[in-house]
């Protein structure tokens, strides 16, 4: 008895300790703050030039764009309409706090007048027009806007609310113009940078040059070290800027039907047909029951092949099925015909086309004249259209399925198949806009339509299905503590393929073809992850994944794993370009004379007209050091071989022509001046961005 009363005793504290946990779990946000005791997570999404920006003021931003967009929509944001909020609420954040400093810094504001005037005066937002232009007439109304704002008041809160934002949002895109146009200004283009640009534009050579490609050197007869790699990546530390990422390789356990659930499914949709047949509403028996959605009147065209295939054994209250098509059951219930105002019939067409003038038209109609008495003769009308015809029905025969008389054709074509009677071959070309037609009509006009009530069952796994793929996906998860174990288990299952996903950057969706695969990469970013680690089952779309963790890069240090495959590829061509150019060093005689005796791989092409703005050496692509060599050497003289981008060249002169000489730059110097502007607002946005010293750690909580 004393034993039973401890336990009775210990479950009391037991269940009390429970049920403090659960209230705190529940409420422990509210009661305790971001800094409760079990928060022991940074609670701020990020930094913007100094200020840390707070998870609750975040979610709040994020909350009121989410109210604005469901009002201007009607509808909930979905997953991804939800992605795209939150980064306009960053994107504001980043407006109002780096971009600030900027305009404070100028003095730059929007007054008060300013965007009454914006809204209602003499200077009206592009924003404003869009928004009161009416969309029949296409014009603007400003008494529309004024009364607008004279009813606003008696407007539901949410509208004003919406209104508020919008002025908002006025004023910050002014400010925004105002800062561009002031940088926009400040840029300038000088005589000597426009004449530079006259010279690289006009200035003419000719040359030859003999190119052995890197490729023509094995891979495998060059070895690279670690070494050799690090080295490189120090003296280019600039080109390889590394980011916050994770390479995971994972196996998918696929969640699909299994026997038992498509056993199931068929006897329920037995079930249905029986009330299905026996429901005296039976379109409001099939919608309350079906998984899709159909239409309750049918033309023959519009009728799935199975169901098409029994119209001659229709009988009012009829039930036809179970058809199965892909993964899901099909029962119909027959109840009636009626006469639709127009018809639909089936056609095939072989188009001629009849582009150019009158004897371009002649020929066509000949040629198509001539296809049509092949088909009278008993040619395949089929065959012809995939051999002949100029319509994109010529691959299906030129089938063009089945389609009605409410100008869905042109006019002359539709009179044609719709003047017919019955099916066949129309005995006369149709001439139309498009050109020559020969038409077959493959199943009658008609205007009959059938009542049908379709219910459609998809088979779907059961939970028994997902527990038990869970299960095995877990139990994987499991056996496999480490990478070792994890490729062994992965090698004794024939159905497991490890898959690889390189660089995952933290904020990513999907990982390769794995769409919402939110929590999968949060668990490679879990700081309690380490390399090699094995995660557990984790849910992505109709599969489980069980993934290991096999790399990592950081954003503040660049790392030879990080870019190995670059790398690699950049210092072996490094190690080929020495052993090519010692095999050349010595070479004399013309360049074909030194290509026949360097082997293999060398080849030697002549470019005439090449210039410094866009010099494209044929095999060699574009290469601005080759090209400046050959501009850089006289006339008739030859370069030493150097490595190049495509491989090691030796580069020839023939002749130079030098851009004639102007009196006036002025058409270069706007040119330029034109393109340094457009990039004006990019350029801004990018250096406030990296003044700014952002730090984007949503990922932690997204």
């Amino acid at each position: 008895m004393a034993l039973i009363n401890k336990i009775r005793e210990k479950s009391g504290l037991a269940v009390g300790i429970i049920a403090v946990s659960l209230i705190l779990f529940i409420v422990g946000g509210d009661l305790l703050g971001s800094q409760s005791l079990f928060s022991g997570q940074d609670q701020n999404v990020g930094e913007i030039a100094g200020q840390k920006i707070s998870y609750q003021e975040f979610n709040a931003k994020v909350d009121e764009a989410r109210a604005g967009y469901e009002q201007q929509t009607g509808r909930p944001a979905s997953e991804q309409d939800q992605v795209q909020l939150r980064d306009q609420a960053w994107n504001q954040f980043i407006l109002d706090i780096a971009y600030q400093k900027e305009y404070d810094a100028l003095g730059l504001a929007v007054t008060k007048e300013e965007l009454v005037d914006m809204v209602q005066g003499n200077y009206i937002s592009p924003a404003i027009r869009q928004t009161f232009t009416d969309p029949k007439t296409g014009v603007f109304d400003k008494n529309a806007v004024i009364n607008y704002l004279k009813s606003l008041k008696t407007l539901p809160p949410e509208q004003q609310m919406a209104w508020a934002n919008f002025e908002k949002n006025l004023s910050a895109d002014r400010m925004r113009t105002k800062y561009e146009n002031l940088l926009r200004l400040s840029s300038f283009v000088t005589t000597a940078e426009a004449q530079k640009e006259y010279q690289a534009q006009n200035s003419r050579a000719d040359a030859k040059f003999l190119l052995v490609p890197y490729y023509s050197v094995a891979d495998t007869t060059v070895k690279v070290t670690d070494s050799q790699l690090q080295e490189y990546l120090d003296k280019h530390k600039d080109e390889y800027k590394s980011i916050n990422s994770r390479t995971i390789q994972y196996v998918t356990f696929p969640v699909a039907p299994s026997k038992e659930d498509s056993t199931a499914l068929y006897e329920q949709i037995k079930t249905l047909a029986r009330g299905l047949a026996a429901a005296p509403n039976d379109s409001s028996y099939a919608r309350m029951n079906s998984d899709v959605q159909a239409p309750l009147y049918m033309t023959l065209g519009e009728m799935p092949e199975q169901l098409k295939a029994t119209v001659g054994t229709f009988a009012p209250g009829g039930v036809y099925g179970p058809y199965k098509e892909g993964n899901t059951y099909f029962i119909y219930k027959y109840s009636g015909q009626k006469k639709d105002t127009s018809y639909t019939v089936r056609a095939s067409h072989i188009l001629i086309r009849s582009a150019g003038g009158d004897s371009a038209k002649a020929a066509a109609r000949a040629r198509a004249e001539g296809i049509l008495k092949q088909i009278q003769g008993g040619a395949s009308f089929e065959v012809m259209a995939q051999t002949n015809s100029a319509d994109g029905s010529s691959q299906q025969g030129g089938d063009l399925g089945y389609f009605k008389n409410n100008n869905q054709m042109v006019k002359p074509f539709q009179d044609a198949v719709f003047g017919f009677n019955g099916t066949g071959l129309i005995p006369r070309l149709v001439e139309t806009d498009f050109g020559f037609h020969i038409i077959k009509i493959t199943e009658p006009k008609t205007n009959t339509l059938y009542r049908i009530s379709t219910i459609g069952k998809t088979i779907m796994p059961s939970q028994a299905t997902r527990d038990e793929v869970y299960r095995k996906a877990e139990q994987f998860a499991t056996e496999s503590k480490t990478k070792a174990e994890f490729d062994e288990n992965a090698k004794k299952d024939k159905t497991l393929v490890i898959a690889t996903a390189e660089r995952i950057p933290e904020n990513a969706t999907s990982v390769n073809a794995l769409g919402s695969a939110r929590e999968l990469v949060r668990w490679a970013f879990n700081d309690d992850t380490d390399l090699n680690d094995v995660s557990s089952a984790i849910e992505v779309d109709d599969q489980y994944v069980v993934a290991v963790l096999t790399g990592e890069t950081s954003e503040d240090e660049s790392t030879v794993d990080a870019f190995r495959q670059e790398l690699t590829t950049k210092v072996r061509n490094q190690v080929k370009a020495e052993q090519i150019i010692a095999k050349l060093s010595n070479a004399s005689g013309t360049l074909e004379a030194i290509a026949q005796k360097y082997g293999a791989g060398a080849l030697v092409e002549t470019v005439p007209d090449v210039n410094l703005a866009n010099g494209f050496l044929k095999s060699a692509g574009v290469d601005p050091l080759a090209v400046g060599k050959i501009f850089g050497l006289k006339a008739g003289k030859r370069s030493k071989p150097f490595a190049g981008d495509a491989g090691v060249l030796i580069v020839e002169t023939t002749t130079t022509t030098p851009a004639p000489a102007v009196a006036d730059y002025t058409i270069y110097k706007n040119q330029l001046q034109q393109n340094a502007s457009s990039r004006v607002g990019f350029m801004i946005n990018e250096a406030i961005r990296d003044n700014s010293k952002i730090k984007d750690r949503r990922a932690k909580f997204y």
